[in-house]
């Protein structure tokens, strides 16, 4: 980017250096447009670091929540096979005494005690999970605006580079368009608009 923008300062002061009025006014322009579009591109690219990094982040979080959730439904299958296993054996050959009796009915007890807490912990950390899910799709649309602001801002600083080598106003129009929709989506991630291209965000990604 910087590169682009170095390129139109030495454009705009060839340009200047060879004389005319309609010339150093359309520079004056182009270097005032490009200056102005990178200035906003840099902001853009502070902003969707830090986008990145809440990414991956929630990224690394959601993988830790569904590890901790497989883990979760392996106790409580471990649980509830144990629970069955035991309650076929009273069934096949019930407790001789009561003592036994009342031990075996304990440890049912305690199982559907743990499968119950398994359950829920096991909600818990689905919901979690989803959470995290949420969070890293909710940056990921943000992400993909600051992208096409990027790109298209790219393009428009480089169009402006060819209008002060060219001097050719038409090209002044075609680099303004590219700026002023990389301007666009650089306000809808910054303000959290819905604003998404889904062909153009397929096309980057």
């Amino acid at each position: 980017m910087s590169d682009l923008a170095d390129t139109v300062n030495e454009a705009v002061e060839r340009a200047q250096e060879a004389g005319g009025i309609g010339r150093f006014s359309l520079n004056t322009v182009v270097a005032v447009c490009a200056a102005l579009t990178a200035t906003f591109t840099a902001l853009c690219n502070v902003t969707d670091g830090n986008i990145c990094q809440g990414m991956q982040q929630a990224q690394a979080s959601t993988v830790d929540a569904w590890s901790n959730y497989q883990a979760k439904g392996a106790k409580l299958n471990i649980a509830e096979a144990a629970r069955d296993q035991l309650k076929l054996q009273v069934r096949l050959a019930p407790p001789a005494t009561p003592e036994a009796r009342a031990l075996a009915d304990k440890t049912l007890a305690e199982y559907d005690d743990k499968i119950q807490h398994y359950e829920a912990e096991k909600a818990q950390v689905k919901s979690q999970a989803e959470g995290f899910e949420a969070d890293y799709d909710r940056l990921n649309f943000h992400d993909d605006q600051f992208d096409m602001a990027d790109a298209a801002s790219s393009i428009a600083i480089a169009l402006f580079a060819v209008t002060a080598l060219t001097q050719k106003r038409p090209l002044l129009f075609v680099a303004l368009v590219f700026a002023a929709f990389g301007f666009v989506m650089g306000a809808a991630g910054f303000f959290g608009l819905g604003l998404h291209p889904d062909f153009l965000a397929r096309a980057l990604g």
